[in-house]
């Protein structure tokens, strides 16, 4: 279900389109089904990254990307985490690895809805360390342009989505980065999206400065970048 402010906005989007005599009345049709998607360029660092897919005012998932020192920091770990926030919400995963499990990064065009591998619970995505001897692990492991598959539920249902993030690890320099480059969801309940489809008559593009917003920190929040 679209949020009250996404309404608004988007039949604001409808209105200043008419004024310029570009048909975009499906705006304001959200029965007939749409993929909103955000663009976004978000650095997961040390601080929890939350993610609201539908721009409800409620997180659906959240990121997080810790470091530890291990053997008296003669070198460092760093995990980066998907969590799905409540019991409902499932992320496209399962894949194990040296016995830890991990979500999927799933390449573009692949169909996310009822019949993919979703299940609950926190994941790994990806696993680096360096020090004495280096290693990474996970299928996020120095990866980009790859998609993590999501469930989530909103007041009409389960809805299904995917975001976008680049993972990288340097061991010269000894940092792990992670970076959010955008997300996406269906409006209509139960209905599967493509991984990665951005155009197309049935694609609305939100503006990353206005809608797509997210809560970095346990108390601050930030508009994502294009």
């Amino acid at each position: 279900m679209l949020s009250e402010s996404l309404h608004r906005q988007l039949s604001s989007y409808a209105l200043a389109a008419s004024a310029s005599g570009v048909g975009l009345l499906a705006l304001t049709q959200p029965a007939e089904g749409k993929i909103l998607y955000t663009p976004a360029h978000v650095k997961i660092g040390e601080q929890t990254v939350f993610l609201d897919l539908n721009h409800d005012g409620q997180t659906d998932f959240s990121f997080r990307h810790f470091g530890t020192c291990t053997s008296a920091c003669k070198g460092w770990t760093f995990v980066l985490s998907v969590y799905p926030v409540g019991t409902s919400n499932k992320k496209w995963g399962g894949e194990s690895h040296y016995v830890v499990k991990f979500a999927s990064a799933l390449q573009e065009g692949v169909q996310i809805g009822p019949q993919g591998k979703m299940y609950t619970g926190p994941d790994w995505m990806a696993w680096f360390q360096y020090g004495s001897h280096n290693d990474e692990r996970g299928p996020w492991a120095n990866v980009k342009r790859r998609y993590l598959g999501l469930e989530f539920v909103a007041k009409d249902g389960y809805h299904y989505g995917w975001a976008r993030l680049n993972i990288g690890y340097t061991s010269a320099a000894g940092e792990a980065t992670g970076t959010l480059t955008g997300y996406a969801y269906e409006t209509i309940p139960n209905k599967p999206i493509v991984s990665g489809r951005t155009h197309g008559s049935d694609v609305i593009e939100l503006e990353p400065g206005s809608l797509g917003v997210l809560a970095v920190g346990a108390s601050k929040r930030q508009s994502v970048e294009k």
